[in-house]
């Protein structure tokens, strides 16, 4: 066996990876500065690379001591390419007698995910359609132009103004979810290509919005309408980007950023002045806040979203979150996260072939006894109300399966 708290000369040496440990050994290296994690079997030394872990530190090192197999899947659409990166931190194996999951984590739903996970990419459905991608960021194009057509042919009356607004939401909520796709690499094969667009729509089309990292998820029930709504985007998402990206030094993220302001300054200043322009943006940004928030939060409030209990994959995605049911409306105006659950379980996975996988996870959950909960978007909102101000119960809609 490895010697446990202590590396020997073979398990610090790179691309060695002649250890042979038992899960009890790895789980005493789950502390900042000593950090193992198990791959398909594969025991690996972070320690050192969590600083250069390209999805940040935190995320990595959540999985120190534990399998990470299923979040490396899940997150990396270019699984090969990545594993030349593991092989200097390859420091051994498990040994033959160790089960492939860690702690008390459920063996037989374990594999049942990734059975299921192999049948998925069979079926081809992390392939992308790159017309539906088109034809979404058409739309957005479209719903731009109208606003600014608007504008240019009827003038700054105040019904003007507010459907201008309006149409101008619409189109930022819009390209909030295609950023959202290039940020989760499934549109493009190449991660180098989802990160070059990705730019492109959340600073030039979205003036560089970027997720708040530290906010306590888990008391958002607490908060939800004292900063939710009307304050996410116009005020602390604002005010986050600015601070990243000069404290950061990030000038190609702060020139993409200003290519938005121009262009939408050059098109609304001469109509509205310098003033009126500000509030307008002002305007579209707090009705897209509320967009976004009561679309983004309908999936998580009601539901479990503590602090990790160690279960297995399946497991952890269903309890944490829950599915809106589908019609056109509901995917369009959700950006197909209404399939939270196939999004949270294959999130690099392109959107439209969420409603193609979804029946492969119901029938999955259904043989194992795992709740798979689905609502009507009405119930969506109202469960997350009931929740926020401490009321939560039961509501009628819910489906569970």
């Amino acid at each position: 066996m490895g010697g446990g708290g202590q590396q020997t000369e073979s398990e610090s040496s790179c691309g060695r990876g002649g250890g042979v440990f038992t899960w009890e050994e790895v789980q005493r290296h789950s502390h900042k500065g000593d950090q193992w994690l198990v791959i398909d079997r594969k025991v690996c030394n972070i320690t050192d690379w969590v600083k250069r872990h390209p999805g940040g530190a935190r995320v990595i090192s959540h999985y120190a001591g534990e399998d990470a197999t299923d979040a490396f899947a899940a997150f990396h659409p270019e699984p090969d390419f990545v594993r030349k990166f593991l092989k200097p931190l390859l420091i051994g194996e498990l040994a033959t007698s160790e089960p492939n999951q860690d702690r008390d984590k459920n063996s037989v739903l374990t594999q049942a995910f990734r059975e299921l996970r192999e049948e998925v990419e069979r079926e081809g459905l992390f392939r992308t359609q790159p017309l539906f991608f088109c034809l979404h960021l058409g739309h957005i194009l479209l719903l731009e132009a109208l606003a600014y057509l608007l504008i240019w042919v009827y003038g700054t009356g105040w019904l003007q103004t507010l459907l201008c607004a309006v149409i101008l939401a619409t189109s930022q909520s819009q390209a909030g979810w295609l950023q959202h796709d290039f940020g989760h690499l499934s549109v493009f094969k190449k991660s180098r290509w989802n990160h070059l667009l990705h730019k492109f729509v959340i600073g030039h089309l979205k003036y560089g919005i970027k997720k708040i990292k530290y906010m306590p998820y888990n008391h958002q029930h607490q908060y939800f309408f004292l900063i939710g709504p009307p304050m996410l985007i116009p005020v602390y998402f604002h005010i986050q980007i600015m601070q990243t990206m000069f404290f950061r030094r990030d000038w190609v993220d702060l020139v993409w950023s200003m290519s938005y302001y121009l262009r939408y300054f050059t098109c609304y200043t001469p109509f509205y002045g310098v003033f009126g322009a500000v509030a307008l943006i002002s305007f579209v940004r707090f009705l897209e806040s509320h967009w976004f928030v009561w679309v983004t939060q309908m999936n998580h409030i009601p539901m479990d979203i503590d602090h990790e209990k160690h279960e297995d994959w399946l497991t952890m995605q269903l309890k944490a979150t829950c599915n809106i049911e589908q019609s056109f409306f509901n995917d369009w105006f959700s950006g197909h996260l209404n399939f939270q659950i196939e999004h949270h379980l294959f999130p690099t996975m392109p959107r439209h072939n969420y409603c193609r996988v979804a029946p492969l996870v119901r029938k999955v959950c259904e043989k194992h006894g795992v709740t798979y909960q689905e609502k009507t978007l009405w119930s969506g909102f109202r469960d997350v109300v009931n929740c926020s101000t401490g009321v939560w119960r039961p509501v009628a809609g819910c489906v569970l399966q």
